[in-house]
């Protein structure tokens, strides 16, 4: 079978959500409004930290789709200073977020123990406003969530090959600004980064045959596969990674924007800064292409994301391992778009039915372990029971 991107057709039933005249619908989906339909129709599971588990109404998989929000809506109110990322996180709610994300990778692969029967995934992508409010494409809920999807391996064999040169597909790396410029020097800061449960994994063994995805990014293999999640010290590493692309990240666009500008303030690894990145060639004539493309083309300018933006995720390969990565977020793409499934959502309330019944109960048993693991409580919605 032909290895690419695959397309496929997800249904939904359209939210019963009446944007108020006057307001742009991005205006409005960072409102407290909708996060009230995301507990009343769709809640699943919250708990003290203001951690909320809800069904995706607007999903990618209607075979497993979940996803935790650090619902911090009601407690600021400003959307441009809520958390949008692990490293902003408090200690005492990141510890119960780990965990919650534990169990929910735990069941996903434990119900599908296949890597031929299902792909999954869990990750995140950073929220932060890193481009005006009224622009397109401006993320819906300002805040951090983690997604949870399974795909069918058969559906995805079924479905038709994707466009290649669809941009949102952009971040596998191969056309990616760090991974067609500064391969060597990208790859150099991470290895200097220091793992002890964390593995560096080969192209070949991070790509999922089907997709040919993800292309070029830095992988790892999570070594003792699900076990190792219990691990306090995998997500310690886990975060290093974030961390370490945050470093990355940040001094290059601060490099951009100013010639030779001084090593950004706070940084999690001086040292590998200094030593790496700001003595390299390449990062630094990359730095000056980008800064004279941006002088020269307003369009392009207004696109850049010059604040962190990345997409984080554990997924499991073809050979039942999990692996983690990390890309650097564009404009308008999905989280599964970095495994090259391209997700069309469209109403269709009838087909969506159909597999409702048996989508609602996979994320009612894994709620059950949730609250069992005294990690929530139940909400009632008109479509389940607390």
């Amino acid at each position: 079978m032909q290895s690419g991107p695959r397309e496929i057709v997800t249904p939904f039933r359209p939210i019963p959500l009446e944007v108020p005249e006057g307001m742009k619908p991005n205006e409005f989906f960072n409102s407290t409004e909708n996060l009230d339909d995301l507990v009343n129709n769709n809640g699943l599971l919250a708990n003290p930290e203001n951690l909320l588990m809800y069904r995706k109404a607007l999903g990618h998989s209607n075979e497993f789709d979940t996803s935790i929000i650090y619902n911090t809506s009601k407690t600021i109110l400003n959307p441009l200073g809520r958390p949008v990322r692990r490293t902003q996180v408090p200690p005492e709610v990141k510890r119960v977020w780990n965990r919650m994300n534990q169990i929910l990778i735990e069941y996903m692969t434990g119900l599908y123990p296949d890597p031929d029967e299902a792909l999954i995934l869990a990750g995140e992508a950073s929220l932060d406003s890193t481009w005006p409010l009224t622009s397109p494409g401006v993320p819906s809920i300002r805040m951090l969530h983690n997604h949870f999807i399974v795909f069918p391996m058969e559906q995805l064999r079924g479905a038709r090959l994707a466009d290649p040169d669809n941009p949102n597909l952009t971040d596998g790396g191969q056309h990616s600004l760090f991974e067609s410029y500064m391969h060597g020097v990208y790859r150099r800061f991470f290895d200097s980064l220091e793992f002890s449960i964390l593995q560096p994994a080969a192209d070949a063994q991070a790509r999922i045959g089907l997709t040919g995805y993800p292309q070029g990014l830095p992988s790892w293999e999570i070594r003792g596969g699900v076990e190792t999640l219990k691990n306090i010290r995998f997500w310690e590493e886990y975060d290093l990674i974030l961390k370490g692309f945050i470093d990355f990240y940040r001094t290059f666009f601060s490099q951009v924007s100013t010639r030779n500008a001084p090593m950004p303030d706070d940084v999690y690894f001086p040292r590998q800064v200094e030593s790496i990145l700001l003595f390299d060639n390449d990062f630094l004539k990359s730095a000056k292409k980008v800064r004279d493309h941006c002088i020269h083309d307003a369009k392009y300018a207004n696109a850049i994301r010059w604040q962190p933006a990345f997409k984080q995720l554990i997924y499991r390969n073809d050979e039942g391992r999990l692996i983690v990565t990390i890309s650097q977020n564009s404009i308008g793409n999905a989280i599964t778009e970095l495994l090259g499934v391209v997700v069309q959502r469209v109403p269709d309330a009838a087909a969506y039915e159909q597999a409702e019944p048996e989508l609602v109960g996979r994320l009612l048993d894994v709620r059950q372990r949730l609250i069992e693991a005294d990690l929530g409580e139940g909400l009632e919605t008109p479509y389940w029971s607390a």
